[in-house]
């Protein structure tokens, strides 16, 4: 039974959940989830998680983001980038200071209305159904925090486009971002293109292409490409249960006394090696925060 990580690089055209689908059936293994949408027209990192491994999803959907993103000053579209309708085309009189001084306002903690064009429910009816029907409903401001934002390389036509470097909060609309930019600007703008090269620690370097996967699986070879589950969890200490009655404790998600083991989050593994579980110590006391050994 397949347990652990894949690290695809998205191809373009594809949805996040179409990968899922597609690895469904590579492995024969219906729990399937990933880490993070990513829009069709995006590629690059994508973390499914398979088996067992799904319970990890919830830690790995919360982690900060790095994308690149073509940022194509100049034309306004309904959603937001390219793959839509051009609502508006505005002449463009920008230079790479006045670029980087916008982008100073978009640093930090900053709001966003999500967009139309989006998977968000409102009602029980998702945006982007609505925004088929050309309807538009008043949205929110989120809160979302920009880590690092900066100017990648300028790309032809000159003047008009950009390769931005983005890093992100969880939640954040790179299209949106690259629109709000147009507008600070006067000019208008949209994203042209998109790729992620970071999620839950895990980078480009990392990722296998959907064929490599197929090719590995008509081999036989589909799980020596998974990640153990614990890999995503590699910056947490260790901890070795060294008796039978503590391991059983923890496997039936009984507190566990501890001694001489600081407070904090660890990876809790067998008398074998085998990983059980990401605990918490707290005042000497071993708790379970979610288990991850097949049952």
């Amino acid at each position: 039974m397949p347990n652990g990580i894949i690290i695809i690089d998205k191809p373009a055209g594809w949805t996040s959940m179409d990968v899922c689908a597609k690895l469904r059936g590579m492995f024969r293994e219906k729990r399937v989830g990933h880490a993070g949408t990513l829009d069709p027209m995006a590629t690059g990192v994508l973390p499914v998680f398979i088996g067992r491994a799904t319970r990890a999803v919830e830690f790995a959907a919360d982690s900060d983001k790095e994308y690149i993103a073509g940022l194509k000053l100049g034309v306004i579209t309904n959603t937001q980038d390219t793959t839509g309708e051009v609502l508006e085309e505005r002449p463009v009189n920008v230079t790479c200071d006045q670029l980087w001084a916008a982008l100073a306002q978009f640093t930090g903690t900053i709001e966003q209305i999500p967009p139309m064009y989006s998977a968000i429910k409102i009602n029980g009816k998702k945006l982007y159904e609505l925004a088929r029907k050309g309807k538009e409903v008043e949205r929110k401001p989120r809160a979302v925090r920009i880590d690092a934002l900066g100017i990648l390389d300028e790309t032809p036509p000159e003047g008009t486009g950009y390769l931005l470097r983005v890093v992100c909060s969880k939640g954040t609309y790179v299209r949106t971002l690259c629109h709000d930019i147009g507008q600070a600007l006067g000019c208008g703008g949209c994203m042209s293109s998109l790729q992620r090269v970071k999620a839950a620690g895990f980078t480009m370097a990392d990722c296998v292409t959907l064929d490599a996967v197929q090719e590995a699986v008509n081999r036989g070879e589909g799980e020596s490409l998974l990640l153990p589950v614990d890999a995503y969890f590699a910056g947490l200490p260790m901890l070795v249960l060294k008796t039978a009655v503590a391991e059983k404790k923890i496997r039936n998600g009984a507190a566990l006394t501890t001694r001489d083991v600081p407070d904090g989050e660890y990876r809790v593994y067998g008398m074998d090696k085998t990983f059980l579980a990401l605990g918490r110590v707290a005042d000497s006391k071993l708790t379970t925060v979610k288990s991850f050994f097949e049952v």
